[in-house]
């Protein structure tokens, strides 16, 4: 005789519904639990800082997008690999913005109910004393004369800055203490802060805007922030379309620098003049000196001192005797001796030649070196002072179609090496001047160098999380110093009558919480401190 199966037996042969769905669910639930753990958020941590380190040894398409052509250039393969993997865009790469995201998530999803827990700490009481406090790592006895409330409340007293709750046993008297509640506090405060740090970046990246700007001192034009067309270079946030730039208006009355008797600068300064807001409409010039590190603050904008170089000015007189006369930047090379290299470009004046096409071929082109302080190896000029004591020029003149009305970009330090292989610029000179000094060109025209003109290079930045990250910051160094400073104890005392009438035996029990170190030397001072002035009936015992 055989049972009928049980309805809730398993059938092998059975399918099992919704079998698929619940490995679905193990396989999310396990991996949410991977990613909200503190060790893979310290991996994640780490990530980002390795991450990091390629944006700052390979050159940034949106800091010098001239040098990531040169690098590719120069290493033909690697570079092509490189810039498929977006490592010349680094911060604004796929795999950064991977890592940034899922640390961002993992924090989240970690300190949540961390913080939960520590609030329900803090609402809860101490725990109660364990049954045998002998077996604690810290523990002392005594017998003292006297009742167990007596006792029981001189000990609570002394436990003053503990949190301590007393409990009647069916033994006798519990006093329950604890402290270093801020250990964990710190810590959740710490990684807090570093999420907020992560979002304040974020935003800054989002919503900031940084611009480049090289402008003329003494008596330059100046240039106004109105829109990006008006920087060198412009670097944009994500949500940043450029319509909604702080309008500003800058100009450099003088540019000061000093120097050691190598050629080492120490200190550079700049008197400038500012409008912005109502100075707009009404005129105000605002005077300001703007030095290294110490940027001129408005609207939300830092402007920053930046660099300095020199805008040679070349005059150009032509067969019929108008002139141009232009100051354009130069590019330093050497830093130390500011040599610097660079191209004016000088079209025609009106009417001069009427056909567009004539007109074409005869503009003018110079380019070559400046030196601030000129030292000349025959022919060959070199700077050996960065300032101005004795300017020169080492220039070769063009003649023809300098890409003027091309349309096609061109370097502003540089000319395009395709006008001079198709022929369509030709070398006409080639001299050195210095101050004062001209050349006569075949054709009758005059080049005169007039000398030179600092220049400085700004910097106009805005970032919205700027005063954030810097609060974020100052956080998690305090929650950082606050949760290594404060150490979390529990300590217990157990107030029984003993045998002998009048006196009751007191156990003292201590449980470190966090680090150790420290704790026995802690503990046997705590002890002395609640035991002081109790009379003690017999020699007491503890165990270290």
């Amino acid at each position: 005789m055989t049972s009928p199966p049980r309805a809730d037996a398993k059938d092998p042969d059975t399918p099992r519904h919704g079998g698929p769905l619940r490995l679905l669910g193990r396989l999310a639930r396990n991996t949410w639990r991977a990613l909200t753990s503190m060790g893979t958020a310290l991996v994640l941590l780490f990530l980002l800082a390795l991450a990091a380190v390629p944006g700052a040894l390979l050159p940034q398409r949106s800091l010098n997008e001239a040098k990531v052509d040169q690098y590719i250039a120069d290493h033909n393969i690697i570079g092509r690999w490189l810039n498929r993997l977006q490592f010349f865009e680094v911060f604004s790469s796929f795999w950064f913005t991977a890592i940034y995201a899922l640390l961002f998530i993992s924090l989240v999803g970690c300190l949540t109910p961390r913080m939960i827990e520590h609030v329900r700490t803090l609402r809860s009481t101490p725990v109660p004393a364990p049954r045998n406090l002998s077996r604690l790592p810290k523990y002392a006895e005594a017998e003292v004369a006297g009742s167990p409330d007596a006792a029981a409340a001189a000990i609570s007293q002394r436990l003053r800055g503990w949190r301590r709750v007393t409990r009647e046993t069916d033994e006798g008297i519990e006093v329950s203490a604890e402290k270093g509640y801020l250990h964990e506090f710190g810590n959740i405060v710490f990684h807090f802060s570093l999420l907020g740090l992560l979002v304040a970046i974020a935003v800054g990246k989002f919503f900031g805007y940084e611009g480049n700007v090289i402008v003329i001192a003494n008596g330059g034009p100046g240039f106004c922030s109105a829109s990006p067309a008006a920087f060198d270079s412009f670097r944009a946030g994500n949500n940043v379309d450029g319509t909604s730039l702080y309008p500003m208006c800058i100009k450099i009355n003088d540019f000061q620098a000093r120097y050691l008797p190598n050629g080492q600068a120490t200190a550079f300064a700049s008197n400038i003049e500012y409008q912005a807001g109502d100075d707009l409409t009404s005129g105000t010039w605002r005077p300001y000196r703007l030095e290294v590190n110490h940027p001129l603050r408005i609207g939300g904008d830092r402007v920053y001192l930046q660099g300095h170089g020199y805008a040679p000015t070349f005059t150009v007189t032509f067969p019929d005797g108008q002139k141009r006369t232009q100051t354009v930047q130069w590019r330093p090379d050497d830093a130390r001796t500011l040599l610097s290299s660079g191209v004016v470009r000088v079209d025609p004046p009106g009417g001069m030649y009427p056909d567009a096409d004539e007109r074409r071929k005869h503009q003018l082109a110079i380019m070559g070196l400046f030196a601030p302080t000129a030292e000349l190896d025959g022919t060959l000029l070199s700077s050996s002072y960065p300032t101005l004591k004795d300017p020169a020029v080492a220039i070769d003149v063009y003649r023809g179609d300098a890409g003027l009305d091309s349309g096609r970009p061109q370097s502003l330090f540089t000319l395009d090496h395709r006008l001079l292989e198709q022929k369509r610029l030709t070398k006409v000179k080639r001299v050195n001047l210095r101050q004062g000094e001209q050349v006569r060109l075949d054709d009758g025209t005059v080049v005169t160098f007039d000398g030179a003109t600092p220049f400085v290079n700004l910097q106009v930045s805005h970032d919205p999380g700027q005063l954030w990250v810097l609060l974020f910051a100052m956080a998690m160094m305090a929650g950082l110093l606050v949760s290594l400073i404060v150490r979390r104890r529990r300590v217990w005392a157990r107030i029984v009558p003993s045998q002998a009438d009048g006196t009751v035996n007191i156990e003292l029990g201590g449980l470190a919480r966090t680090d150790n170190s420290g704790w026995g030397s802690e503990f046997e001072k705590l002890t002395e401190r609640l035991l002081t002035d109790l009379p003690a009936a017999a020699p007491s015992k503890e165990k270290v």
